[in-house]
């Protein structure tokens, strides 16, 4: 649905900036992240337009997290447009891999996309590459700000997605494979080919 149709039926959205998230995971006692054009931002330094901050934390720790809010914001759990309270009557999520919308009521706007990352035992697990597996600190990195972010090529794995050919996308491609070390690149190289192996950015690398 268009931007028009989305607003008419999820209501308006008001997004937190990295600064703004860091206030409210004050005292979040597990990992968490930020992903997408955030990420890329931090990392190029090149400013770029956003529609949202992604934040993200491991499925195990909805429940922490949850709990970090308290009553001051009401968490929703969507997937495939199933919109549902995450609170004491709906307390886990659908999927491990679906997401967390937060607002403070229903008469003010949404604040914050979370999308989940599945886990293994505490593990982060990519959602593109099943058998990448490890530890949070080994796929994020933390920016001069504080804020940790995901690392740069793993971000291009998600906005490679053949669902979505977005030109904001190949842009942050562009601005993101010159600044990658050698080995990033080849890392890059190596798991789009296995993941996406006809994959039109293989033929730029």
């Amino acid at each position: 649905m268009d931007d028009e149709e989305f607003f008419r039926w999820y209501g308006d959205w008001d997004s937190l900036d990295p600064r703004g998230l860091a206030e409210v995971m004050a005292g979040f006692d597990r990992p968490w992240w930020i992903v997408g054009g955030w990420a890329i931002e931090a990392f190029t330094g090149v400013p770029r337009e956003h529609e949202d901050v992604d934040l993200s934390i491991l499925t195990c720790d909805v429940p922490a997290f949850r709990a970090h809010l308290g009553a001051d914001w009401t968490p929703w759990n969507i997937h495939d447009g199933t919109l549902r309270p995450l609170n004491d009557q709906f307390p886990d999520v659908q999927h491990p891999e679906s997401q967390i919308w937060v607002r403070r009521s229903a008469h003010e706007p949404w604040v914050l996309d979370l999308p989940l990352t599945p886990d293994r035992g505490g593990l982060w697990t990519s959602k593109r590459d099943p058998t990448h597996v490890a530890p949070v600190d080994q796929v994020t990195w933390v920016a001069t700000d504080g804020i940790r972010y995901l690392c740069p090529e793993i971000v291009l794995t998600y906005k490679a997605s053949p669902l979505q050919r977005r030109p904001k996308d190949e842009r942050d491609r562009d601005l993101v494979w010159p600044l990658l070390a050698p080995d990033r690149q080849e890392w890059l190289r190596a798991t789009l080919d296995r993941v996406y192996p006809d994959h039109p950015w293989l033929d730029l690398y």
